[in-house]
């Protein structure tokens, strides 16, 4: 997504260090590049087992954020370890698309798994139109590495049982469509995240995009013919992403790939706030908003495809942030647990948790977007009613309401609601939580029964 500005006086002052991404010059001509920086703010701690990491209440407290754990966020949205007593999403296989990749992307999974207490995976990498070089990386990579780290990362937390392909680009423009389009029509995955995007407005400038955008359309719309589900980020720059117009961005504008808005998930942990808010750190910054804005989810209509808005929505606020582990930075100082947030962090978990539902049915849902009114409206899904995508650079943007709305669509997911009703029709067996091998480090005592 677009870069935020960060309060980075804040920061320093409070002895944490903000890693962002700038926007660079594409490495390859044709259509406009993607880009992303994930939210990260680096953790002023260090842990190797569950038991010593803080709790969300603890990081809010001493940092001015939550730093929720697997645990945490498996509490908070019904999601299972286990379905008919496998990991949950065994038997399934998510595809994370990036560009460049993580240089340690197999060791810094492994290294978080062991830090949340959660059996590691191998990861299945891909490098379909050339290797990404990592000779003399710049900030551009460095920002995809940490998306790379934050998309596996807790693409795996969410479906440990799940086997992972990540497809990986030597470029953020063309080459990252290539692999996209590849990935899509060889390792024919059962979901994809997509943690990228452009503003609409870059992509309706010039012939060579628009015809990079419509071969990625017919190529989501094959997939899902396959029954894949396809996911992309709504971004995190705003209702206009900073251009001062509304506009969507893509891929999350097309049809057939659905949309993730980003929520603040204060789940009690603050009681003057609602549990859970549209993120906006412009008009609705909390906890004292120590940093400064760091962002606000994106949604608006499209300009192209007369898709409304967002689909779903997820955590996503860098104030109720995930923890992620990074270790491919030169600085060995640099190396250890991040902060991380953005729209970023809710792709993979969305693609994860469809995963898990696709174990428990017995088959895969494909494109989930008709279906979504009617999960709403049986539970299967939270509605997000307070907030709004407003932003200094367009202070109209879009308000949640009752049902659906632009910033985050249907809502957040209830996972055990889902399965308990989409299971019953298609013979799937049984699902919980509390298996021996997960050991989380804690659950925020307002998570508990929180959909029940």
């Amino acid at each position: 997504m677009r870069l935020r500005i960060l309060a980075t006086a804040a920061v320093a002052a409070a002895g944490l260090t903000v890693t962002g991404l700038a926007p660079t010059a594409a490495k390859s001509a044709g259509a406009a590049p993607f880009s992303v920086d994930p939210i990260l703010v680096k953790a002023p701690f260090a842990a190797s087992r569950p038991a010593a990491l803080p709790t969300p209440s603890e990081c809010l407290g001493s940092f001015g954020q939550t730093c929720y754990t697997p645990v945490d966020l498996r509490s908070a949205y019904d999601i299972p370890d286990t379905i008919d007593g496998q990991p949950a999403g065994t038997g399934t296989t998510i595809m994370i698309v990036d560009a460049y990749g993580s240089p340690t992307a197999q060791s810094d999974l492994d290294s978080f798994s062991t830090t949340m207490g959660i059996p590691s995976t191998s990861l299945r990498v891909y490098t379909p139109v050339g290797m990404p070089d990592w000779s003399a990386p710049d900030d551009n990579e460095y920002g995809w590495a940490g998306e790379t780290d934050l998309d596996v990362q807790w693409a795996h937390a969410i479906a440990p049982g799940a086997a992972i392909d990540l497809v990986v680009s030597p470029d953020a423009a063309d080459s990252l469509d290539q692999a996209m389009r590849w990935g899509l029509a060889h390792l024919r995955p059962d979901t994809v995240s997509m943690s990228y995007g452009d503003p609409e407005l870059d992509w309706l400038t010039d012939r060579d995009s628009r015809l990079v955008y419509a071969e990625d359309s017919a190529a989501y719309a094959r997939a899902v013919t396959t029954g894949t589900t396809l996911f992309a980020s709504s971004g995190d720059s705003w209702s206009d992403n900073n251009l001062g117009r509304s506009n969507f961005v893509t891929p999350a504008d097309d049809p057939n790939v659905v949309a993730v808005g980003g929520t603040t998930l204060n789940d009690g942990l603050d009681p003057s706030l609602p549990d859970e808010f549209v993120w906006n750190d412009y008009d609705a910054c909390p906890y004292g908003c120590s940093y400064g804005v760091f962002g606000g989810t994106g949604g608006a209509p499209s300009l192209t495809t007369g898709k409304q808005g967002s689909d779903v929505a997820y955590n996503a606020s860098d104030y109720t942030s995930v923890l992620t582990y990074e270790g491919f930075h030169p600085d060995p100082a640099d190396n250890g647990l991040y902060f991380s947030g953005g729209t970023s962090a809710g792709a993979p978990q969305w693609a994860a948790l469809t995963a898990d539902i696709d174990q428990a049915v017995g088959h895969d849902l494909g494109n989930i977007r008709p279906a979504l009114p009617t999960w709403a409206a049986r539970g299967g899904l939270t509605d997000v009613t307070s907030g709004d995508n407003a932003s200094a650079t367009y202070r109209w943007g879009y308000r949640a309401s009752r049902g659906w709305d632009v910033p985050t669509g249907y809502g957040t997911p209830d996972v055990g609601n889902l399965i308990d009703l989409l299971a019953p029709l298609h013979g799937s067996g049984s699902h919980g939580h509390g298996s021996p091998w997960f050991s989380g480090p804690h659950t925020s005592p307002a998570h508990r029964g929180r959909f029940h």
